[in-house]
């Protein structure tokens, strides 16, 4: 068996890895793909297909991706910097910094009438936004289905469903609008998914004082070589910008263009939930800092040990968790901006891998064990059922391990 140095994986079974995706690729499950595996000091990347269904243009190394979700694990990052540097604290209330949260009102029932509420029984911390227990977020219900949906819908909040950052209100007016809705559980009491990250890229950027995107750029692009990171996609650079489809009944049909793409220009709201788009290699280069337990080679360092190992530790209980496994399995935690598995069921469940996926068809996870990063980056948005791409590239990532 040929092997590919002291890494420790199978160029034979990378191989494989190569011949898969492909397969997903020519049998139209996607019009193109990178998919990236590293491994100590060695990086395989494979770029199959094309970024535009019946497109011509081929899929590269630098082709850049909407990564959705994949932006939490970023704002997690700078929000720990601001608490190494002592400007936020876990566990103190934000209303200094977010004053339209203040004095929350909690539904009684999720579905119930709006003015059918009781106090908050404290204030919202910086942990409760990080672990998405601010009582906000998606109660897995149809939407427009209950009374609070309907009033954040009709609020232009867009706190369900995929990203549309050309719809969103500016962050202040965002907030003032959040602000008047009361919470649909009370702090820290569950794992509400999706809005607690919206507001957070609002506390950091008055917490630094900064927009929020200068911020990410000063601290964490710019330190680690992320170019191609940001909020949107520069007119020089939309011939590296893909097409991005979602699954109808006739198969992929088109969903975001890249001309006239939403991320083409800079949103009024930088979303810090999903809003970021970035490339292969920039994000090799954030996972390598985490695994690196803050520093990424002989960079600066982003954040120190003691940060990392508290983001990847799981800070949710069974009950907290409970209604969470449409996002996290069975099997998975949550900590700040990432989850990790808490048992091993797959032969890429490996305990304490952590990462995150993003709606629009991208998934990235570290595993500090096999000393392992893997990436892949799609142009199909997620339905219900998971992504065949996703699991075969995990499976075939894990398998050619060879040591």
């Amino acid at each position: 068996m040929r092997t590919s140095g002291s890494a420790g994986l199978s160029a034979d079974r990378l191989g494989r890895l190569r011949r898969v995706l492909t397969g997903h690729v020519e049998g139209g499950t996607v019009p193109g793909l990178v998919a990236l595996v590293s491994r100590r000091d060695e990086v395989h990347v494979e770029a199959v297909g094309t970024t535009a269904v019946d497109g011509d243009t081929p899929m590269r190394r630098d082709t850049i991706f909407r990564i959705t979700s994949m932006t939490k694990p970023v704002t997690a990052v700078a929000a720990m910097i601001l608490v190494e540097e002592c400007v936020l604290r876990l566990d103190d209330p934000v209303d200094r910094w977010l004053p339209e949260l203040a004095d929350r009102r909690v539904l009684n029932r999720v579905d119930g009438p709006l003015d059918d509420t009781v106090p908050a029984e404290r204030p919202l911390t910086l942990r409760d936004l990080l672990t998405m227990r601010m009582g906000f977020g998606h109660p897995m219900v149809a939407p427009r289905s209950t009374p609070i949906m309907r009033a954040e819908d009709d609020a232009g909040l867009r706190t369900f469903g995929p990203p549309k950052p050309s719809t969103s209100h500016p962050p202040d007016v965002w907030m003032r609008e959040l602000g008047a809705l009361p919470l649909m559980r009370q702090p820290g009491e569950a794992w509400l998914y999706d809005t607690a990250y919206h507001v957070l890229g609002v506390l950091i950027a008055r917490a630094c004082g900064q927009p929020l995107e200068a911020f990410l750029r000063e601290r964490i692009f710019e330190p680690l070589g992320m170019p191609d990171t940001g909020f949107s996609v520069p007119a020089d650079r939309l011939d590296r910008f893909t097409e991005c489809y979602e699954v109808g009944a006739d198969g992929l049909t088109p969903y975001d263009g890249i001309a006239d793409s939403q991320w083409s220009r800079p949103p009024a709201f930088p979303d810090a939930a999903g809003g970021l788009v970035s490339t292969v290699d920039d994000y090799l280069a954030f996972g390598r800092m985490l695994l690196g337990n803050g520093r990424y080679r002989r960079g600066p360092r982003i954040l120190s040990r003691p940060a990392v190992e508290t983001m990847t530790a799981n800070h949710l209980t069974p009950e907290q968790l409970a209604g969470a496994d449409v996002f996290l399995g069975d099997n998975r935690g949550w900590g700040f901006g990432v989850s990790m598995v808490t048992a091993r069921d797959d032969i890429s469940a490996v305990p304490g891998r952590y990462g995150w996926d993003g709606g629009y068809g991208t998934s990235w996870a570290s595993d500090p064990r096999e000393e392992l990063i893997g990436i892949v980056l799609t142009q199909r948005l997620a339905t219900a059922e998971p992504s065949p791409v996703h699991a075969d590239f995990w499976t075939t990532a894990y398998q050619a391990i060879d040591d």
